[in-house]
């Protein structure tokens, strides 16, 4: 798949700092990087083997339809569903739809809850899969997700508890400021919850395009009440948040 496109980045991402963030509790940590995707998975025993073949599987899924379909790769509005495509690319184009967005929008968040689910089958009873700040999640217990948003005084000091009843559950954020993926906005990080992590993935992108400055906070959470499917939103801009749906936000330790 092509790299998305580069954008200036005043914060240091190549090496995924934000990782440090996530913390394990008892699961064991397997690292997969396959071409341009790059996962950081913890689960009940090290699945790096499992997640290997898997990864290959769903890009090799994708980079043939997207050989035989180039708009898929290309488009930044939804496409047209396609009943014959594979699950991986069902899933894009349906939560690209609902999101207003292109499919590719909705990879990483894709891949994640792809890579999950199969491993939830085969493999663990527990996983979290990041890919890029994007998260598929299901633990037997409550957890709390750290939001990173770049130079924001917010960033690494408040997270979001995520019960085990919502579980399973994809946690997504994007950024204007942070990181290499195409946004049209400038949100220190739009973050979005809901059950389908391609359709959470598809809308922090959404969300994140209509930030310019802090005045668009409420137009942005406005509009997350209008998306479908949505839990939960937290927009982050500078020293400003704006928070909409079924979010418990909790100082992390140490802030």
């Amino acid at each position: 798949m092509p790299p998305s496109k580069k954008k200036p980045n005043p914060i240091s991402y190549k090496d995924r700092n934000y990782r440090g963030q996530i913390i394990s509790s008892g699961l064991k940590s397997s690292r997969v990087t396959v071409k341009e995707t790059d996962l950081l998975i913890l689960a009940d025993t090290d699945v790096t083997e499992q997640a290997v073949h898997l990864v290959m599987e769903f890009r090799s899924q994708l980079e043939a339809y997207a050989y035989a379909h180039p708009l898929f790769f290309r488009s930044l509005l939804p496409l047209d569903f396609d009943p014959l495509a594979p699950p991986i690319v069902k899933e894009m184009l349906r939560a690209s739809r609902f999101a207003g967005v292109g499919p590719m929008a909705a990879v990483a968040g894709a891949i994640a809850e792809m890579v999950g689910r199969q491993l939830l089958k085969i493999a663990t009873a527990e996983i979290i899969v990041e890919n890029g700040g994007d998260i598929f999640m299901y633990r037997n217990q409550d957890c709390i997700a750290a939001i990173f948003s770049g130079v924001s005084p917010f960033s690494n000091k408040i997270g979001i508890k995520i019960k085990q009843s919502f579980m399973p559950l994809g946690v997504c954020t994007s950024s204007g400021t942070v990181g290499h993926s195409l946004s049209f906005g400038t949100a220190d990080s739009v973050t979005v919850l809901a059950t389908s992590v391609s359709l959470a993935d598809a809308a922090a992108t959404r969300l994140g395009n209509e930030l310019k400055t802090d005045k668009d906070i409420n137009h942005v959470l406005t509009l997350a009440r209008q998306l479908p499917h949505l839990a939960g939103v937290v927009v982050v801009k500078d020293s400003r948040m704006g928070v909409w749906g079924a979010i418990e936000l909790l100082p992390l330790k140490g802030s």
